[in-house]
C-alpha cells in the first residue's frame, strides 16, 4: 500500500489503518459516529493526501480546461473555486474534480485519489499539439481538510493571512503557515463549513500537528474516511464510482447545474444535449428505509416483481438518526414518496422515495 506523508500521525493518534484504492488511510480513530458528529457541531481534521493534482499551465491552459469539463470555466476569475464533472464523449463521467484558477495561464485540477493516473492520461491525450503544459503534482502535494463550524476559528490561528475573508469555493495561494506556506481552499466534502489546505509533502507531519494544538480549545478530533463517507452522504455529495461513472451522466447523477450546454463546446457536449432533449430514462434519488435494513451500493432496488434500479450508496446517517440510500433509478420511479423496496440479503425491504439532500450543508457564503 501507497503511504502518505501522515501515515505515522495515524498510528501515532490510533487510527485504524486500511486499504483504501491502494492507500494506507485511517477508516477511524475514536470511531466513525463520534467523529462524524465532532465534524456536524465543531471540527475534524482528515488526511487526504491520497487525492491527486494536476497542473494545467501556458497559453493555451485556459482553453483547455474549457473543453476539458462540463461547467463553465470561462467565468472565473483568479481565486475561484469550481466544481465540475469531466466527460468522455459518451456524456459518462472521467471524473468529477475541483478546478483552481490560479491565472488564466495557470490551473490546477484536484482529482479523485483511484481516478489520477486515468485522468492525468486523459487530459495529456487532449493537450496534445495545443500550447499547454501538464504535469502531475500527487506525490509532492499534501492535503488536508480540517471541516466543521469551528474551522474558521482554528484556521485563523494558524496564520496572520485574513483566510475568515474567504467564502465558499475560494482560496488564497502562498499562505504562511508558520511551517511553511499552502494553498488554502473554502472547500470541503462533508456538508459543513472549512478549508482544504494544499501543501508540500516534507511540511505535512508538522502542520498536522499544529491544527491538532490549535483547535484543541474547539474540540477538534482526526477523523477518518468512514465519516468522511457518512457526512458526504448525508449531504448528498457524489462518490465517484457510486453516483457517477463512466455509464453514468452528470444529468442522471443530479448534476444538471454543472452542465452547461451553452458552452460553444466540451467533451461529451452532444451526447448530454441529446440526453437532455431526449428526456432523463433513470436518475439519482434519495430513499428512505421504512422496514430496518441497511442499504449498501450494488442492492437492487424494486417495484413490486420488477428490478428498478440499484443503490449506489447507502449507509446510517448519524445526524438524522435513519437508514437511507441514493439509488439510480429508472424515471417512473423517482416522484417524491414513491415506495419501493431494496434487496438486502435476500430479502426485500420498505424504502420510500424522499426529497435531497437529506442534511442541508452549512457553507459559508
Amino acid at each position: 500500500m501507497k503511504k502518505t506523508p501522515l501515515y505515522q500521525k495515524h498510528l501515532d493518534y490510533g487510527g485504524r489503518v486500511v486499504d483504501f484504492s491502494g492507500w494506507a488511510l485511517p477508516v477511524q480513530y475514536s470511531g466513525i459516529v463520534e467523529e462524524h458528529k465532532a465534524v456536524r457541531e465543531a471540527a475534524g481534521l482528515f488526511d487526504v493526501s491520497h487525492m491527486g493534482e494536476i497542473s494545467v499551465a501556458g497559453p493555451g491552459a485556459a482553453d483547455l480546461v474549457y473543453y476539458l469539463v462540463v461547467n463553465d470555466t470561462s467565468r472565473m476569475k483568479p481565486g475561484k473555486v469550481m466544481y465540475t464533472p469531466m466527460c468522455y464523449e459518451s456524456g459518462g463521467v472521467v471524473d468529477d474534480i475541483l478546478v483552481y484558477m490560479k491565472a488564466p495561464d495557470d490551473w490546477l485540477l484536484a482529482v479523485n485519489a483511484a481516478n489520477t493516473d486515468k485522468d492525468y492520461e486523459w487530459i495529456l491525450e487532449q493537450a496534445s499539439g495545443k500550447n499547454v503544459t501538464v504535469r502531475n503534482l500527487s506525490d509532492e502535494t499534501a492535503q488536508v481538510a480540517l471541516q466543521g463550524p469551528k474551522a474558521e476559528t482554528i484556521m485563523s490561528r494558524l496564520t496572520k493571512a485574513p483566510v475568515q475573508q474567504l467564502v465558499f469555493y475560494t482560496f488564497m495561494d502562498a499562505v504562511d503557515l508558520e511551517v511553511g506556506k499552502a494553498l488554502v481552499s473554502r472547500t470541503g466534502y462533508t456538508g459543513e463549513d472549512g478549508f482544504e489546505i494544499y501543501m508540500p509533502t516534507d511540511i505535512a507531519p508538522q502542520l498536522w500537528d499544529r491544527i491538532m494544538e490549535a483547535g484543541k480549545e474547539e474540540g477538534l478530533i482526526p477523523a477518518g474516511l468512514g465519516a468522511r463517507d457518512t457526512l458526504r452522504f448525508e449531504a448528498c455529495l457524489p462518490l465517484y464510482g457510486h453516483e457517477l461513472e463512466k455509464d453514468i451522466t452528470p444529468l442522471e447523477a443530479g448534476l444538471k447545474f454543472t452542465v452547461k450546454l451553452d458552452k460553444t463546446d466540451f467533451i461529451g457536449k452532444k451526447a448530454l444535449a441529446k440526453q437532455k432533449e431526449e428526456g432523463l430514462k433513470r436518475k439519482i434519488v434519495g430513499l428512505e428505509m421504512l422496514d430496518k435494513g441497511v442499504p449498501r451500493h450494488g442492492y437492487e432496488v424494486y417495484a413490486g416483481e420488477q428490478a428498478v434500479g440499484t443503490v449506489t450508496s447507502g449507509s446510517f446517517a448519524p445526524t438524522l438518526d435513519a437508514y437511507l440510500a441514493l439509488a439510480l433509478v429508472e424515471a417512473g420511479y423517482t416522484g417524491l414518496g414513491t415506495e419501493l423496496e431494496i434487496d438486502i440479503r435476500g430479502r426485500k425491504k420498505a424504502a420510500r422515495v424522499v426529497k435531497t439532500p437529506f442534511y442541508t450543508p452549512r457553507y459559508k457564503r
